[in-house]
């Protein structure tokens, strides 16, 4: 069966980056058709204008329903969509010209029902979002996991940029109703049933991020918190590697109380990691201050996470606390 793609765009109070994304669709390099599905998920500030400006350019459709969050939203998206492969974008991404032509050419030589793809930095971001973006994607961060080659067949895709066929999506029921969290968690569902994943390395997008401090901490913060609630669904998953930013924030701690008693070697340890922290962005940017954000973020990142995963860990890990009741704010109704 021939693919009809459907890309699946939950939207909520952003009618500026729903403008930029559909303007990345018109540029696309493709002469695949496709079908885009907007869904206005309770919005204060409507897209539908945006939206309908580029009726006469795409084949759009628009929804608007109550708030239920991103995953439900997706879900909606996709009962309603025409295609029999379904590509969930975030609103705050950009598309390459050659985005759907690397999508198609991958799953044609290589089908999996679910695929994941990077995310890069687009050169108008601001020097923040190229920073968190650095501290989101590097190695020396996250070993790589939201785009290493290494991790190819055996990939979680993430929600910001993601395929699913709609026989997964029907099989998997979709999206859960926790967030975030809800993109690996369908993921792990979609291994147990049988169906594979896999990273397409050149099917990226740019992706803007959070786009103040305040902003970036509240949503590392939440990963961590997630984190062990995904570990006690799906035990097989657990990695020790989950612990390195607790870990790392920790004994950075310590190693200031080691310093005043004149023991320095581990707070060097820390100088060092920065150190190449910071020569490894300058590389990547091509920017000074955008290498000199990129600690501050990874500082932020490691934190938060870090932060949030210790709390979560010993609340649901070893209180045993149900999660939807202790942390009420990571689930939607």
């Amino acid at each position: 069966m021939p693919l009809k793609f459907s890309f699946i765009i939950p939207v909520y109070n952003r009618p500026n980056e729903t403008q930029e994304l559909l303007q990345s669709f018109v540029k696309l390099n493709t002469m695949t058709k496709y079908e885009i599905v907007i869904v206005e998920d309770g919005s204060n500030i409507s897209s539908k204008p945006v939206v309908d400006s580029y009726k006469d350019k795409l084949d759009i459709s628009y929804f608007f329903k109550e708030n239920s969050g991103p995953g439900d939203s997706r879900n909606f998206g996709m009962q309603h969509a025409k295609g029999n492969y379904f590509i969930i974008l975030d609103s705050d991404c950009i598309l390459p010209k050659n985005y759907l032509t690397e999508v198609e050419k991958s799953l044609k030589t290589n089908y999996v029902d679910s695929f994941g793809g990077p995310d890069a930095a687009h050169h108008s971001f601001t020097n923040l979002q190229k920073a968190i973006n650095f501290s989101m994607t590097s190695f020396i961060t996250t070993g790589g996991i939201r785009g290493n080659k290494k991790s190819v067949d055996r990939f979680q895709p993430r929600s910001f940029n993601m395929g699913i066929s709609k026989e997964a999506f029907i099989a998997s029921k979709g999206f859960g109703r926790i967030h975030p969290g809800e993109d690996p968690d369908l993921s792990i569902r979609l291994w147990h049933l049988g169906f594979k994943t896999r990273l397409i390395p050149e099917a990226f997008v740019y992706h803007k991020r959070r786009i103040s401090w305040r902003k970036f901490y509240s949503q590392v913060h939440k990963f961590g918190l997630v984190r062990p609630i995904l570990n006690v669904w799906h035990p097989s998953t657990k990695k020790i590697t989950y612990w390195f930013p607790t870990v790392f924030c920790v004994g950075f701690f310590i190693s200031i109380i080691l310093l005043l008693i004149h023991i320095k070697w581990v707070i060097i340890a820390y100088i060092l990691y920065f150190v190449i922290a910071f020569l490894t962005a300058l590389v990547t940017t091509k920017s000074v201050v955008v290498a000199l954000l990129s600690l501050l973020a990874i500082a932020v990142q490691f934190f938060g996470y870090g932060y949030g995963f210790l709390k979560s860990t010993l609340a649901i890990g070893v209180l045993k606390k149900t999660p939807e009741v202790h942390f009420p704010g990571l689930f939607f109704k």
